[in-house]
Parts: C-alpha cells; sequence; structure tokens
C-alpha cells in the first residue's frame, strides 16, 4: 500500500522534522540539522497542541506556523514556582538566575526547574516549563506516516 497517502490521525506512526522557534527568533529545538523525530500519534511525545496541527497531513507536507501559549506549553503558573533550601544543592553547581536543572520528583519523573533566584540560605525555582508563555513558531515537515498498529520503516 502507498503510505504516501495515509493521513495523520490517532494513533498515526510518524516521522517528521520540525523546529521550535521563539518570536525573537531563539531557536528552541531543531532536528532539521540531526535525525527526524519519529513517535505515535498520542503515545505523549509531543504535547497535544503540536500533534493536532498534524491532523489529516500526508508525507511531504510542510507548515509553518504561530502558536499561542495556551497551544503550546501553555502559560506560567504562580504555584510551580517554589523557594527551596540551598543545602539541596550541590556545592559543585555554580547556581544563577536563568539556569535549566533536571529535578526528580517523587514518583521518578525528571522535570526542569529554572532558577530565578539565589540567596545564601535559598534557592527560588520556577517548575513551569521554560517554553510556558510563549508563542512559538512551528515549523515542520512529515517524511513517513503509517496507519495505527503497523511499524515504521
Amino acid at each position: 500500500m502507498d503510505q504516501s497517502k495515509h493521513t495523520i490521525g490517532i494513533g498515526s506512526h510518524v516521522v517528521l522534522h520540525f523546529s521550535l522557534t521563539l518570536k525573537d527568533g531563539t531557536v528552541a529545538e531543531d532536528s532539521f540539522k540531526d535525525e527526524p523525530v519519529e513517535f505515535v500519534v498520542g503515545d505523549g511525545t509531543m504535547i497535544e497542541g503540536l500533534e493536532s496541527v498534524l491532523y489529516g497531513l500526508q508525507v511531504g507536507d510542510r507548515k509553518k506556523l504561530t502558536l499561542d501559549p495556551r497551544d503550546a506549553f501553555g502559560d506560567p503558573v504562580d504555584e510551580n514556582i517554589h523557594n527551596m533550601p540551598r543545602s539541596e544543592f550541590s556545592d559543585d553547581i555554580e547556581l544563577e538566575p536563568g539556569l535549566i536543572i533536571g529535578f526528580t520528583t517523587p514518583s521518578g519523573d525528571e522535570v526542569p526547574g529554572t532558577i530565578l533566584e539565589v540567596s545564601n540560605d535559598d534557592v527560588k525555582v520556577d517548575f513551569n516549563h521554560p517554553l510556558s508563555g510563549h508563542e512559538l513558531v512551528f515549523e515542520f515537515e512529515i517524511i513517513e506516516v503509517k496507519p495505527a498498529d503497523t511499524a515504521l520503516h
């Protein structure tokens, strides 16, 4: 069957190149210079807002569009900003505002935290996604699409 005729929907196996760029031109992620990204629509690899613009597309489709924060990583939430004791951080790490560190949650998940402020006793950490609150330019090219329950390649 000609895989170029398949359209993207829930459960589709997709291979694509994509880039996410801030409105000021800062590149957040870019696979065009690397290996393409392979995922199953709905498996959590891509956020829902990015996946939703892929529905109905086929191999060869290429688009560039701007996503509002609510369609990407959402708006920052004040409850995601926490003060942590300085003693919980390794002395090997030079803490400064803007530094992004990976933290492990009690359930074992890794989440990024951005250092906002550092004092002798406390460190203020923002656990909102680093791209939350930003409009993003999402550019992508569909390389391969297979229907649900089939393997790529």
